[in-house]
């Protein structure tokens, strides 16, 4: 049921305008914008139930077709006071979302041979050989087959001290076996891509991203935020049946292998998430900050088998080898099966749905922000919320979302 004093006005089934508003003249508390391409009506009133049946506050989602946009819809409000509303060029924390945008950084490299897949990390990241990892691949560090889960030796409270947390995960010993089992590397996924690519090029991370894969692509997507883009910011609101939420943020399991990576996080009174250390610092495995109309862009790359717009950033041959499965089954971190890939996940409907075809391949972030493509299908699909979900996986409101789009494309 919608908040008190809110209400939803019933969308019309007709395409929208460019930058006109969803609502009729007796209703302006929620606010939808965006546009809609003919035939896909129905995933836009989906957009709109969310706020009156699903509780949702402020969000954006887009959806990409062949190469082109064809929902790109964003409303409801930035606050959980719903006093200021969201607008076009609203962003939001995607959490590990992250995770998938630093491997393609790492892919950037490997399309341009200068890193090979089946070579040792420690051939470009001296460091990370340390404690017996030398002979782990890029490979296998994609494919969460590494085993280097924690960062042990770094200090308490430490996690946005990108330099001591690399230098701790270098000195850090693989889980064993080192190879073989899958595990999230929940808290050092994106540092261990990150300090690779800047091991091969040099430029700090934030700025590979945006120079190589963000600003190119044309997709609103940054790490480590300046005083001007946090004024664009929804703040995260907070659910606290969001499993995540519980667990890491707020230490409800403690002895646990994810309360053990997170002894890394910083103790804080306000919500550590829409902090000025979290914001403007880099934590790639999970400060990302951007909407659905950035990632879906960027995964309209994907779809299109790496070329979106005359931008070619991979050959089609790489992009099939990001989603070739590398372990099924319960996880080491969190215990939870997953079906995972080369730094993505593969389509999975209890924890990461993304539409009928098995190797649609993507990243979901707390909270419920999802990011995927699907080849076959020529579909690419980002949906980026401020209130967070409760439970594991994405969430009522994307699964919403992303089911009524099936149901439109076949």
């Amino acid at each position: 049921m919608p908040a008190p004093g809110i209400t939803v006005p019933r969308p019309c089934h007709s395409s929208l305008p460019k930058d006109t508003t969803m609502q009729d003249a007796a209703s302006t508390q929620i606010p939808i914008h965006g546009t809609c391409t003919p035939g896909y009506e129905h995933i836009r009133d989906v957009f709109a139930e969310n706020f009156q049946e699903r509780g949702e506050i402020g969000s954006a989602v887009c959806i990409y077709k062949n190469g082109l946009p064809v929902i790109d819809l964003w409303g409801g409000h930035k606050d959980a006071e719903r006093t200021r509303p969201w607008e076009k060029d609203t962003i939001v924390c995607m959490m590990s979302v992250a995770k998938s945008i630093s491997a393609l950084g790492v892919y950037i490299l490997v399309e341009r041979g200068e890193i090979d897949l089946d070579t040792p990390v420690a051939k470009y990241w001296k460091e990370f050989g340390q404690a017996g990892k030398s002979t782990i691949t890029v490979r296998t560090l994609l494919g969460g087959r590494a085993g280097v889960l924690f960062a042990d030796s770094a200090p308490a409270g430490s996690m946005l001290d990108y330099d001591t947390m690399v230098e701790a995960i270098a000195r850090q010993p693989a889980e064993p076996p080192a190879a073989g089992r899958g595990a999230y590397h929940s808290l050092t996924m994106g540092f261990l891509l990150g300090a690779l690519i800047e091991s091969v090029d040099k430029r700090p991370f934030k700025d590979f991203i945006q120079q190589e894969l963000c600003g190119p692509l044309g997709a609103d997507y940054k790490f480590g935020l300046s005083d001007t883009y946090i004024e664009r910011l929804a703040p995260v609101i907070k659910n606290t049946g969001n499993a995540t939420m519980q667990v890491v943020l707020d230490g409800q399991a403690p002895g646990t292998a994810l309360a053990r990576a997170y002894h890394v996080m910083p103790k804080m009174d306000e919500f550590f998430a829409n902090s000025d250390l979290f914001l403007k610092n880099v934590f790639p495995s999970g400060n990302g900050v951007g909407n659905a109309r950035g990632i879906a862009r960027i995964y309209a790359l994907l779809a299109e088998g790496g070329t979106l717009d005359g931008i070619r950033l991979f050959s089609p041959t790489l992009v099939e080898e990001m989603r070739q499965l590398q372990w099924t089954g319960p996880c080491m971190m969190t215990g939870r099966d997953y079906r995972y890939a080369m730094g993505f996940f593969l389509n999975q409907p209890y924890f990461s749905p993304m539409g009928k075809n098995p190797n649609a391949f993507g990243h979901m972030g707390a909270g419920g922000s999802i990011g995927f493509a699907d080849p076959e299908a020529g579909i690419s699909f980002s949906y980026s919320p401020n209130f967070m979900c409760a439970g594991e996986g994405v969430g009522d409101r994307a699964e919403a979302l992303i089911d009524a789009l099936y149901a439109e494309t076949g």
